[in-house]
């Protein structure tokens, strides 16, 4: 949950940098583009013209939206073949469809994504178990549900890149929101051990602004006015709070908590999120996609997967260190 918190918050400011673009483009402007898509619905797309294929139908593609993908291939071959510039079209690269995805190599490593929390949700599932000496039983809740947003979170990305939609892209942002905040949530309730029951109060209210928020995010995008602006700046806000509450907690578990003193593991979260500083620049050095595929943002996806099962590790490790939690102090 640090690693996908983090990588949402940044991922989202990279998209609002972007944003002003996906309207207009450079591809969109191009007289040859609009020129090939206007032929092309002309030639194609009225009545008695034949239909796509079922498998694009199925996934949602129109006449009018195939022409507009095929140009795209068209006018960035022309272009490559005379030695000019790749351009971007509606604020992506011209990707290689495959079975009607728009972004396969993002979907590929969106599901590689969700394969470490759909892991963590089986393993913590049976190993936190009421009455267990080893393990921080009354942390379950907590953990597991770190699992339930990265799950979904993940899923709604592969859909997204799947096919890029106004509700898809909705979903997707939606879900990188809930991310942040329960990432967010739990850092607090980790930090400052709002689990006890001496701090129910605290934890449920923290819970409810934390609900509210997110509730308030959603309405507003959603029924006043959706901006990729602050879209990034709400999330990128709680991004940074949560990431200084996980640098406290390694810092304060390494050196101070007599549970996890000295042990390396403690200091885990705050290398996560130096490694979002690092992977950061996947996404601030875009290139075109490599074999109309792989592309500096899918490759970003690619570089999660690894450190969120090291995050799940850590989960396993810190749930150990809470051996004996049924006698602690309330």
């Amino acid at each position: 949950m640090v690693f996908r918190a983090s990588r949402v918050a940044w991922t989202l400011a990279v998209i609002a940098m972007a944003a002003g673009m996906v309207q207009a483009s450079v591809g969109d402007r191009l007289p040859e583009f609009r020129k090939c898509v206007r032929l092309c619905a002309q030639a194609n797309c009225y009545d008695g013209a034949p239909s796509l294929p079922l498998y694009l139908r199925l996934t949602g593609w129109t006449c009018e939206r195939n022409c507009d993908y095929d140009c795209q291939l068209v006018i960035t071959e022309e272009r490559v073949a005379r030695g000019a510039s790749v351009e971007q079209f509606h604020g992506k690269w011209p990707f290689q469809r495959v079975l009607g995805m728009q972004e396969p190599a993002s979907v590929l490593f969106s599901l590689m994504n969700f394969w470490p929390h759909y892991r963590a949700f089986g393993r913590l599932g049976n190993t936190l178990q009421e009455g267990s000496e080893r393990t921080g039983y009354y942390m379950k809740a907590y953990y597991l549900g770190m699992t339930y947003v990265g799950m979904n979170a993940w899923f709604w990305s592969s859909v997204f890149h799947f096919r890029d939609f106004v509700v898809t892209e909705r979903l997707d942002y939606f879900s990188a929101a809930a991310t942040v905040l329960y990432g967010f949530f739990f850092a607090c309730v980790r930090t400052f051990r709002l689990d006890r029951p001496s701090h129910a109060g605290a934890r449920h209210a923290l819970a409810a602004l934390c609900l509210a928020a997110l509730t308030a995010h959603v309405g507003y995008l959603s029924l006043v006015h959706f901006s990729y602006t602050y879209n990034m700046a709400a999330n990128v806000a709680v991004g940074v709070l949560h990431n200084v509450l996980w640098v406290v907690h390694g810092v304060r578990a390494y050196w101070f908590d007599k549970k996890s003193k000295g042990a390396y593991w403690a200091l885990w979260p705050i290398y996560l999120v130096l490694t979002i500083s690092v992977g950061m620049s996947l996404e601030l050095f875009d290139f075109p996609p490599i074999l109309g595929a792989v592309d500096a943002h899918s490759l970003w996806h690619l570089v999660t997967v690894l450190p969120s099962f090291y995050w799940y590790r850590w989960v396993e490790l810190d749930a150990a260190s809470e051996g004996g939690a049924k006698r602690r102090e309330e």
